[in-house]
């Protein structure tokens, strides 16, 4: 008894059921558990009673070794359970709110689809109707796209770093924007009328109250030139240049109540084709970019890549092929291919234009007035700068 005992006034081993019941030459992987330490108080009398044997003793902790290790066992499979249930969880939520996102994405495509269909066919008859109808229809979206323009220039982000315009000139210039259509249309120009209005905007700003900013100027005269003064050349290239095309075969079968072939002019033919032009780069620009884009275009809109703008290149040049084949204008290979670059790089620079502006506003979208598309100006955004470019083209053109 007394080795045991000698033994015993050592603080004992940390011990696990595994290491006393295996061969001690083979590791277990198992982890060991600490027991507690008995204290010199109460182990001499206890172990030294003549009651307690060594195999008795050996037996008690064997079984307290067996139920700790049992406990941190269930606890073990209890911890790993809940973590299994979290998991199980989050990958739940996970796939939750990636179902929402598609559906979501989903909806707002459909809608896009939807709006971009009537917007189009209503648009198409707009053109062919010309004179007033398509002044009218010019006008309005002028109107809107310049208080939008306006509103992105108060907007908080643009607003630091300058001095907005007063809220009452810029809806003045919303509405000067909005007469510039009109008076082209009536007057063929607008050159004397565009010069007079910036030299009353130009007063205005200096004669406010407080301090004149040339900010204020600055983003007023730019809002008249963009908003106002470019879309103007539609006007000019839909109801100025009334030259007939001839040999076309949709003129021929034009019916005589609607103008006939007379109503067939290079305007119509060309600003069909622009139209149609810009839509094929802006929809071959997006599916080239989906499936092909690596290379960043610009930073000023990262989602834009330099594989996307080739496809809306050769997208825009083989629809003006294909409609001045069936329009029957222009003539040559050469003038079409041209045609079609030419209405390419204004789609992209207006675009990328717009999205300057907004990107200093801080904001994605121009508006919200059309669900899946935004404001107006997002929408007439790749026409701005191509009516300007295929009114030049047609009149070099010997028109």
């Amino acid at each position: 008894m007394a080795p045991f005992v000698e033994v015993c006034r050592y603080k004992p081993l940390p011990l696990s059921l595994s290491s006393l019941c295996t061969c001690p030459c083979r590791s277990s992987p198992r982890k060991s558990l600490v027991l507690p330490q008995f204290s010199e108080k109460y182990s001499e009398p206890l172990l030294s009673h003549s009651r307690f044997s060594p195999i008795s003793v050996n037996r008690r902790i064997i079984t307290a070794v067996a139920r700790a290790e049992s406990n941190q066992i269930g606890d073990d499979a209890n911890s790993k359970e809940e973590h299994n249930r979290d998991q199980e969880l989050q990958n739940v939520e996970e796939d939750s709110s990636l179902d929402d996102q598609k559906q979501k994405s989903r909806s707002q495509f459909k809608k896009r689809v939807i709006f971009g269909l009537g917007i189009g066919l209503s648009v198409g008859g707009i053109v062919l109707a010309g004179g007033w109808v398509f002044t009218v229809a010019v006008a309005a979206a002028v109107l809107l796209s310049a208080r939008e323009y306006f509103e992105l220039v108060r907007s908080k982000g643009i607003a630091q770093g300058m001095t907005p315009p007063p809220r009452y000139l810029s809806r003045v210039c919303s509405v000067i924007c909005a007469l510039m259509p009109i008076l082209t249309l009536y007057f063929g120009h607008i050159d004397i009328s565009v010069t007079s209005a910036a030299f009353v905007v130009a007063m205005a700003l200096l004669l406010q109250r407080g301090n004149p900013r040339f900010s204020q100027l600055s983003s007023t005269m730019f809002g008249l030139f963009y908003c106002g003064y470019l879309p103007c050349f539609w006007i000019k290239l839909r109801c100025g240049l009334t030259a007939p095309v001839l040999n076309t075969g949709i003129g021929r079968s034009w019916p005589t109540i609607l103008g006939g072939q007379a109503h067939w002019t290079v305007g119509l033919v060309a600003i069909l084709i622009s139209f149609c032009g810009i839509i094929a780069s802006d929809t071959f620009a997006f599916l080239g970019g989906k499936a092909f884009g690596k290379t960043p275009l610009i930073s000023i809109s990262p989602k834009k890549t330099w594989e996307g703008a080739l496809a809306g290149l050769v997208g825009c040049i083989t629809i003006t092929i294909l409609l001045s084949k069936s329009l029957s204008w222009p003539q040559s290979l050469v003038s079409t291919v041209a045609f079609g670059v030419l209405n390419f790089f204004g789609s992209v620079f207006g675009d990328l234009t717009e999205s300057m502006i907004k990107r200093d506003a801080g904001v994605k979208d121009s508006g919200s007035l059309i669900p899946g598309h935004g404001g107006i100006l997002d929408r007439v955004d790749s026409y701005i700068f191509t009516g300007a470019l295929a009114y030049s083209f047609v009149r070099l053109h010997g028109v």
